[in-house]
């Protein structure tokens, strides 16, 4: 990098610290640093610039906040002018990574491949320019390896080596078996890795060992090595656990303004700062400011968190969608108004119907003890009004208004 740094301009030399900068803030690990500052000093000398490698085995095709933590990097280097390759793995998905599992998963079959990459370009299209994304699907190259080629490329690589991941050692460690075939998913992807060239790859923090097949095979394959930049894995809505849809603790990007800003207002305070630097499309500067007025108590958490949410919301939607939605929060859950819209429920039933019954057909939750449970501690309201009683005897007749906790509200429309 010394030689490097001596051809820089003053130019070049402020750009490569502001970059530098931009991408370091909410990365969780980059490997190794150096190599990143170099490429991107070489990158502004040639006027050239780099390729950023995302590998996605489409499996579940739903995008919420969690998904955009590396999007929202991808999006940075696009910004600055560097090419975004989104490798698909419709071969690979068929495989499935056995990342976190402990168990094989289920191979996918060409047409849940091809629904589940098409769901992720209309998503991803939210947060990327995807008429500045290079596509690519690995079927392109994997398909064509011949046996004494895919001899060849596992030839580049010692079973210890394999063995070092946690979830195979694991299922060793418990006596569960392992597919000769998850041995191969990491030496695809990172043949994947020597196919396209890329500079960068990013992925989550769970994609450690999968991303470093890429600089492991670029090396033997006589190329220069990827740098690998890993993204922090972010926490739901609960505060401890991963965000996921199966855990119900995720801000889903296709999800109403009302329901998106409602949600982010749930989010702990002390994630709120993660929050801003892995969601958000702020820079470096204004998270130092959000940061300092929080530690001096001239910005209240509240505000802050109110701001946060505004940002989401207008980021998946608009500025006009953010107000409106701001100004319903503030009506319903700090003046205790019922909001203006809300979901309706066509209801075709009984006239008089028990509270529990009315709360799981309206799908307000799943089971009727999911419904007792919330009217024991207090959460259940019917136009307003408190609901102490499971077996309550409800009268319907349209317009009644069902509200559960502080977000959820359902109108009955009766036929």
């Amino acid at each position: 990098m010394t030689k490097l740094s001596e051809q820089l301009s003053e130019q070049h030399l402020t750009e490569l610290k502001r970059q530098m900068k931009l991408y370091v803030q909410g990365t969780q690990e980059i490997i190794p640093t150096e190599e990143l500052e170099a490429k991107l000093a070489k990158s502004l000398l040639e006027n050239r610039p780099l390729k950023i490698k995302l590998g996605l085995d489409p499996s579940a095709p739903d995008v919420h906040l969690g998904h955009t933590v590396v999007l929202n990097k991808l999006k940075q280097f696009q910004d600055n002018g560097h090419i975004i390759q989104l490798l698909i793995g419709d071969f690979t998905g068929k495989i499935g990574d056995p990342t976190g599992k402990s168990i094989a998963r289920k191979q996918l079959t060409d047409e849940e491949v091809k629904h589940n990459a098409k769901t992720y370009f209309e998503q991803f299209g939210k947060v990327l320019n995807m008429e500045k994304v290079e596509l690519h699907y690995n079927s392109e190259w994997l398909s064509k390896l011949n046996f004494e080629e895919v001899i060849g490329l596992a030839g580049k690589i010692t079973v210890a080596r394999l063995m070092e991941r946690d979830d195979f050692e694991e299922r060793i460690a418990f006596g569960k078996p392992i597919s000769l075939h998850e041995f191969f998913y990491p030496l695809m992807q990172g043949y994947d890795s020597v196919i396209l060239e890329n500079d960068i790859e990013l992925g989550g923090t769970d994609q450690h060992f999968n991303v470093l097949m890429g600089r492991h095979f670029q090396e033997k394959f006589g190329k220069e090595k990827q740098v690998v930049m890993l993204m922090p894995l972010l926490e739901g809505l609960d505060g401890v656990e991963k965000m996921s849809k199966s855990k119900k603790n995720y801000i889903g990007i296709d999800e109403s303004p009302q329901e998106m800003y409602g949600k982010s207002m749930s989010i702990p305070d002390e994630l709120m700062l993660k929050y801003f630097k892995l969601v958000t499309n702020f820079g470096p500067e204004e998270i130092e400011d959000i940061t300092a007025k929080l530690e001096s108590g001239s910005l209240h958490p509240r505000d802050a968190k109110m701001r946060l949410s505004k940002t989401i919301v207008s980021m998946y939607h608009d500025e006009d969608a953010a107000d409106k939605a701001e100004q319903e929060f503030i009506a319903v859950f700090q003046k205790g108004n019922i909001p203006e819209e809300m979901p309706k429920h066509h209801w075709s039933g009984e006239n008089i119907v028990e509270i529990v019954q009315l709360l799981v057909t309206t799908d307000l939750f799943s089971s009727k003890s999911e419904a007792k449970r919330m009217i024991a501690g207090g959460g259940v309201r019917l136009h307003g009004e408190k609901v102490d009683d499971a077996t309550l005897q409800v009268k319907i007749e349209n317009g009644l208004i069902v509200q559960v906790g502080k977000r959820k509200f359902v109108e009955i429309s009766v036929k």
